[in-house]
């Protein structure tokens, strides 16, 4: 799919959370982005984007106050009504003290005559939401659990953005933040891509979520898996398709009942199924309409064969590269067949 949309000139967004695009990277001449502990690139989670509010939205920080949350659960863990207001009150006096307030009027700055969009430096970091929160010992344990992100193994969460997306092919490597942490990666790439996909819709852009699990499964939580979901709600009015992609089904019906994974399904046009195990023929069986027939075939499928649910129907496929394709998929052919 990579291959035939850069041939096509799609944009193209992958999050990488296995190192697994590497290859077709370099050989698509595309722009890898690693962010890590060692690392020197870096995208500030405060940053308010022009283009982030959508259709009907009005309040830029009211729209981003409401995915900081959805990130700061992730590391304090669910956060209960009261305390999800004691974050919004902290978040709203971070931001004040860059003179950014609900007033859309306040991010924007004036240089000469002119009136421009507030840019990352003139938005607070990991840090000075850190200070406002060691202002109160109310706020404590907070202080403590985000001590990582601003002074620890996990601090290149707290800097200014120092990358452009320039290219057609974007792969978002965030191999290095660990297993416990590249849910955090994955969000803060979500968030930028998400204000990159609205920005033009006259352009076709995709974006892929490879172990889409992490944003919406039970070790994530609602605020997070809405987010995920609405993108693949409404990402085709900005000219864009949304592409899930993970090797276990049940972990993507294991928050709410699974309430956001079968939203998410629902809102796929096309499903490929590769081989299951029983398991998650189960699960699977559960949320779609899989017949008797195709539990036995999705159990027996062999690599590069797939069942399409396209629509109403249901297609047993076997895909065959070309050598073209292998040569770039397996990162041997740089520059031989452009």
């Amino acid at each position: 799919m990579i291959l035939r949309y850069r041939i096509l000139g799609i944009d193209q967004y992958v999050i990488d959370p296995e190192r697994e695009y590497t290859n077709i990277c370099n050989e698509l001449d595309g722009e890898l982005i690693v962010i890590g502990p060692t690392s020197n690139t870096y995208i500030n989670i405060f940053d308010i984007r022009e283009e982030s509010l959508e259709e009907n939205q009005k309040g830029y920080l009211s729209n981003k106050i409401i995915k900081l949350i959805g990130f700061f659960n992730l590391i304090f863990g669910n956060l209960n009504e009261e305390e999800k207001a004691i974050i919004e009150e902290k978040i709203i006096e971070t931001y004040k003290i860059k003179g950014i307030n609900f007033n859309n009027k306040s991010l924007y700055k004036k240089i000469g005559k002119k009136s421009v969009f507030k840019e990352t430096k003139d938005m607070p970091i990991l840090e000075d939401f850190y200070n406002v929160l060691s202002k109160s010992e109310d706020t404590r344990i907070f202080k403590i659990k985000i001590l990582p992100f601003v002074k620890g193994s996990l601090n290149c969460f707290n800097n200014y953005t120092n990358i452009k997306i320039n290219n057609k092919l974007i792969i978002a490597d965030i191999y290095d933040l660990g297993e416990e942490n590249i849910k955090y990666g994955m969000y803060v790439f979500t968030d930028l891509f998400w204000d990159k996909i609205k920005k033009k819709r006259e352009l076709k852009k995709t974006i892929y979520f490879d172990e889409i699990w992490r944003l919406i499964s039970i070790t994530s939580n609602k605020e997070v898996a809405s987010f995920i979901y609405k993108i693949f709600k409404t990402i085709r009015k900005y000219g864009g398709s949304a592409v899930a992609i993970t090797q276990d089904i049940s972990d993507l019906f294991s928050l709410e009942n699974g309430a956001y994974g079968k939203s998410i399904l629902n809102n796929s046009n096309i499903k490929y199924f590769f081989s299951l195990e029983e398991e998650n023929i189960r699960v699977l069986e559960k949320y779609s309409n899989i017949s008797e027939k195709e539990k036995i075939e999705i159990k027996s499928l062999k690599r590069g064969e797939c069942l399409i649910f396209a629509a109403d129907d249901h297609v047993l496929c076997k895909i065959n590269s070309s050598d073209f394709e292998n040569n770039i998929i397996n990162g041997s052919g740089k520059n031989e067949n452009k």
